[in-house]
């Protein structure tokens, strides 16, 4: 660790070079875990040729990595306090890299979705390790808030450049080539962290409680799965008893967290209203994203016919605008209340979700476009600014688990996305399909047709030319009716977040104006020890 001396009591002791280069390393994952996220929305056309999926299962590809990751992310995140953040991080690397080369070569759609999973598990272990090890480098209020800004600016990153990774990949590679490049990346993890990262443990960390981890892996997927299940076949009994299952598991799990002495997730968090605020407004307006960048990827490649390189060139202006804004928002919060930014930003989303709306297969490509631009930036005040709000207001010793349920919130918010406004999406355009009429088509191909647009361009080839032509057309205006109805809905979801963010978060004051947002009057004596014991450990390296 650095030379240099003990600061003085009540004085956060400043980071140095070894601090700021142990940052750019957690970066790189930082990076590649959101990049993965989207990496396959552009190969989501070669996919459905190569595998044949159903519809349900090509949602399945595109979530269940980010659902896996959700559903351990506050285990690994607890864990991680209780055995070491950087331990739990390496491990987490290690299995990610494995699964990623298993994945790109999955011979079947299933082997695809299982090797996506374990992928989410590695995610899990290394995500709130990098965004905890953060808080404990950089103690400095000012010093942590750019930290965690260039964190937020990595997760745009990642978010935006994985559909142009992506598109480059795959017009030279088959699409499994977009999943390998987690191996280098997370080999240079493995190799650089134990050199310039610290390891941290909390004090008096208590036992790992497994029946609260399977709890709190297995109760969000019976939920989702109702969703697509009646999104598919409308409110059916599995439907509905799926649903069900999810919320009495999650009861189950709330109940037992307020019973253990050391809970997995601690419930005393989400009374710090401007904790649970913060998490509100990420899960709402990463839900609005996830979906409508999944189907706004395949409109591009499926009714405009662009290659994944074109569609991902397109792309690319959007995501230089949400990096810049990534950065500029934590200059700006110097001086604004960070609420007042991530309201104004959401609330151009909300603008931009309902230029959406308008689009039509025959005229949309302009307002597509358009629509995107505007939105695509609003979200980035959100990323920059709540996750160090999110973290200022936790106790030193949660922040593990702080930044594991802020993680949560992120990666179940576009997992949710792809799901919710997916299956939304998927239903307006069977809905609209479900009356073509699909004469001289085997009940195989109509089946297809009638479930995906894929299904319905390839069933179109085996028509007479003038009947394929009209059925193309019709499937490509089904899709874009689709996308309008998702885009509705996540013009309301984001409208509530401008409403939470202006309301319940506006008393957070710009950065520097405090040296952080304040915990609860009632934990302010237990936060001091726990923040005397990091800056002796520090001392201590």
């Amino acid at each position: 660790m650095r030379s240099s001396p003990l600061p003085d009591a009540g004085v956060p002791a400043r980071a140095g070079a070894k601090e700021w280069l142990g940052l750019s390393v957690l970066l790189l994952p930082t990076v590649l875990l959101f990049l993965t996220m989207t990496v396959l929305f552009l190969a989501t056309p070669d996919i459905a040729v190569d595998l044949r999926p159903s519809s349900g299962e090509l949602l399945w590809i595109n979530d269940i990595y980010g659902f896996a990751m959700a559903g351990l992310l506050v285990a690994m995140g607890t864990l991680g306090d209780r055995i070491g953040r950087r331990r739990i991080l390496l491990f987490g690397a290690i299995i990610f890299g494995a699964a990623s080369a298993v994945a790109a070569f999955a011979p079947t759609a299933g082997a695809l979705i299982v090797a996506r999973a374990v992928m989410g598990i590695g995610a899990a272990a290394v995500m709130p390790s990098t965004l905890s090890l953060i808080s404990n480098m950089f103690l400095d209020a000012r010093q942590r808030g750019t930290a965690v800004g260039l964190w937020a600016a990595a997760v745009s990153v990642g978010v935006a450049t994985g559909p142009l990774f992506g598109g480059l990949l795959l017009e030279n590679f088959w699409w499994g080539a977009a999943l390998l490049i987690g191996v280098p990346v997370m080999a240079v993890v493995v190799a650089a962290v134990p050199v310039l990262v610290p390891e941290y443990r909390a004090p008096q960390a208590g036992r790992l409680d497994l029946p609260s981890v399977a709890l709190s892996l297995v109760m969000v997927l019976p939920i989702v799965y109702g969703i697509k299940e009646f999104a598919a076949h409308g409110m059916t009994a599995t439907a509905g008893c799926a649903v069900l299952a999810g919320v009495a598991l999650l009861a189950v799990f709330i109940r037992r967290q307020l019973r253990l002495d050391d809970p997995l997730l601690d419930m005393r968090l989400f009374r710090n209203r401007t904790f649970s605020s913060a998490l509100g407004v990420t899960l709402l307006n990463t839900i609005a994203l996830g979906g409508i960048y999944l189907l706004f990827t395949q409109y591009l490649q499926l009714v405009e016919g662009r290659s994944p390189l074109a569609a991902g060139l397109l792309i690319l202006p959007a995501a230089v605008l949400l990096v810049i804004v990534s950065m500029l928002a934590p200059v700006l919060a110097r001086r604004i209340r960070p609420a007042y930014l991530v309201a104004a930003g959401s609330l151009l989303s909300v603008v931009g979700y309902l230029v959406l709306t308008q689009v039509d297969s025959a005229a949309g490509p302009a307002l597509l476009i358009i629509g995107f631009y505007i939105l695509y930036p609003g979200i980035a005040p959100e990323m920059a600014l709540v996750t160090d709000i999110a973290l200022g207001s936790a106790p030193p010793e949660k922040a593990g688990a702080a930044s594991a349920l802020n993680s949560t919130a992120s990666d179940l918010g576009i997992s949710l996305g792809i799901a919710l406004l997916g299956s939304i999406g998927a239903a307006g355009y069977r809905a609209d399909m479900s009356e073509f009429d699909l004469t001289g088509l085997s009940a195989d191909a109509a089946a297809a047709a009638r479930d995906t647009l894929p299904g319905a361009l390839a069933a179109a080839e085996e028509l007479p030319y003038q009947v394929g032509e009209s059925l193309a057309a019709s499937a490509k205006a089904a899709f874009a009716h689709g996308l309008g109805l998702a885009a509705a809905a996540a013009a309301g979801l984001v409208a509530v977040a401008v409403v939470l963010s202006a309301l319940l978060l506006r008393r957070v004051p710009p950065t520097g104006a405090a040296t952080a947002v304040a915990a609860p009057a009632a934990d302010a004596d237990q936060a001091a020890e726990p923040l005397t014991e990091l800056v002796s450990q520090r001392s201590r390296d």
